[in-house]
């Protein structure tokens, strides 16, 4: 369906003013997108794949990389809803999984296995997907601590988001009672913290599921449990129509959601197939010609059982015939396939005495094989969730010798072994040793609580990794002080890297900060130094940076008298002056 005017005029005014917008509003935007290119016409979706492209870009100027990550998991999602736009996709995870590593985005991570676990269906490999799902699910399943830098609301809207997209990757595998448990837990988070956005896409996801799941139940003669699924996603529909009001879905004036979207109009169909139904859904099928191949299944089987409820076996024949044939090349949906086949196969013209019997026996073995592969499937998942867990409990363990537990950071003990290794490296050198330490962090132990001297700390390592290289190593050395290793990189070079670090730091809201600031000392390695005696000189330019006031950086080159940096502070915070 084309885009409502407003929503054009918003792209039109973000395209000229991106530079000049707030973080909130370029991430907001983006959340809006996921929704216009999921559920518009073939033009609408392109036109926000490239505003999310324009917001990826921006994002990246920046260099917020939280934002990063959403807006390549926004730009991913719409490749993968596109149709022919799927292989697009695969630089963009890559990106996203290396990009979720390395700042630790443990929620964006799982949501990037999850897409995978979409593409991987889109070629047609079941098992790939299923190895992604189950990482996703056990990143999922770790003690995650939200992150304090997004805040609460929005942190758990980005949980919402991987949960969803996880279960469309189980409803696809047919794995049905997992996908509503993942559902399930996604309908939590967003009841807490969920915008309007993601409130509809949940609704419209979980429809999807229980039709799925329906179909599936009837196969199996399971005709009660079916008819309730379709009746819960019937009442899906009904509700949808408020919903989409409020997230400023892409709607057509007057026209209520259920009448125009295929996947909701199909569960109010299927719930009671009728004469009237007909032509809403023939119109619907005539007009979305671009609709994914789960939604043109559902749509043509309810329409098929509405033309014969009106009397037009015919018609009804036709129609399973046309999206059989439409859909004759795609394997991204194995299940609701054998759903469509079965169905024309029932509601063929072929005379009952001669085809009927057989085929309604052969098609319960077929089933019957069928469910024992779906509950095969499902132990094979569980299995391998058992797998993944043990494999993360055991780097867990790894990880614990060389990793702070409250930072996350690598250690003094992995420090130590860096710093070693690099000495023997001759592409390492130069080499800028950096220890950093905190201004005021003591007042926040004593005045406030450890519980938030703690949380300061790991504000303060979340922002010494993100604003430096992916090369340099950032370790806890103790207490409230940070040593950082800058390989390959002049003193000079390395004092500037290290004053934006300040910057960022001094520019953090108090909220998060607690008005704590940094004093770092750099230096250059020496040739025949040893890992002591560079960290001891480190050690003193770090004090002469605390004499001078703290909040800037003293780089020392080759003894402690020739410092580069000046007397004044780097930042000023607007309450001191």
């Amino acid at each position: 369906m084309p885009l409502r005017d407003d929503v054009v005029d918003a792209r039109e005014g973000a395209a000229a003013s991106l530079g000049e917008v707030s973080d909130a509003w370029v991430m907001g935007r983006a959340r809006e997108l996921q929704v216009v290119g999921q559920h518009s016409d073939l033009q609408g979706r392109r036109a926000a794949l490239r505003e999310a492209d324009e917001l990826l870009s921006e994002a990246r100027r920046r260099g917020n990389p939280r934002m990063v990550g959403q807006l390549l998991c926004c730009g991913s999602m719409l490749r993968l809803c596109a149709p022919g736009m799927a292989e697009q996709a695969v630089p963009l995870l890559d990106e996203l999984l290396t990009h979720t590593r390395r700042h630790r985005l443990d929620v964006l991570r799982a949501d990037a296995h999850a897409l995978r676990g979409r593409l991987a269906l889109i070629d047609g490999n079941e098992d790939n997907a299923l190895n992604q799902a189950a990482e996703a699910l056990v990143i999922l399943d770790d003690d995650l601590v939200p992150d304090a830098t997004l805040g609460r609301r929005s942190w758990e809207r980005l949980l919402a988001t991987a949960l969803i997209d996880i279960g469309r990757v189980l409803t696809q595998l047919g794995i049905y009672d997992m996908a509503d448990e993942v559902m399930a837990r996604a309908h939590h988070r967003i009841r807490e913290s969920g915008g309007p956005y993601e409130i509809a896409t949940h609704l419209i996801n979980r429809c999807r599921m229980l039709l799925g799941w329906g179909l599936r139940l009837e196969r199996i003669g399971k005709q009660e449990e079916a008819h309730a699924r379709f009746g819960t996603a019937s009442q899906i529909a009904l509700s949808m129509d408020g919903r989409s009001q409020e997230s400023l879905f892409p709607r057509i004036p007057g026209m209520q959601e259920a009448d125009r979207l295929p996947v909701l109009a199909a569960a109010s169909a299927l719930a009671h197939p009728d004469a009237e139904h007909v032509a809403r859904l023939a119109e619907i099928s005539e007009t979305e010609r671009d609709m994914p191949t789960r939604e043109r299944i559902v749509l043509a089987i309810a329409l098929s059982r509405c033309h014969r409820a009106a009397g037009a076996a015919d018609k009804s024949t036709e129609v399973l015939l046309e999206a059989r044939d439409a859909i004759a090349e795609d394997v991204s949906e194995p299940g609701l396939r054998i759903s469509l086949v079965r169905e024309y196969a029932l509601h063929s013209e072929l005379p009952p005495e001669e085809a009927a019997p057989a085929l309604r026996e052969y098609s319960r073995e077929l089933e019957t094989e069928l469910w024992n592969m779906r509950a095969s499937r499902s132990t094979t998942l569980k299995a391998r969730l058992d797998r993944q867990r043990l494999n993360r409990q055991h780097h867990a363990i790894t990880r614990q010798a060389m990793h702070d537990p409250l930072t996350g950071l690598p250690n003094r003990r992995a420090l130590d072994a860096k710093l070693e290794s690099l000495l023997q490296e001759p592409e390492a050198q130069p080499l800028s040793v950096a220890l950093v330490d905190l201004d005021g962090f003591k007042e926040v132990n004593d005045q406030r609580s450890h519980a938030e001297g703690d949380e300061v700390l790991r504000v303060i390592a979340r922002t010494l990794s993100d604003t430096l290289r992916a090369d340099d190593l950032v370790s806890r050395y103790g207490g409230d002080e940070f040593v950082v290793l800058l390989p390959g990189v002049p003193l000079q070079a390395s004092e500037s890297a290290l004053e934006r670090t300040v910057h960022a730091v001094a520019e953090l809201p108090s909220s998060l900060s607690r008005g704590v600031t940094l004093s770092i000392g750099v230096v250059a390695m020496q040739p025949h130094e040893d890992a002591s005696e560079v960290l001891a000189r480190a050690d003193m330019a770090m004090y002469r940076a605390k004499r001078l006031g703290g909040n800037r950086v003293v780089a020392v080159s080759t003894d402690s008298t020739q410092e580069i940096s000046s007397e004044q502070p780097l930042w000023i915070p607007p309450e001191a002056t």
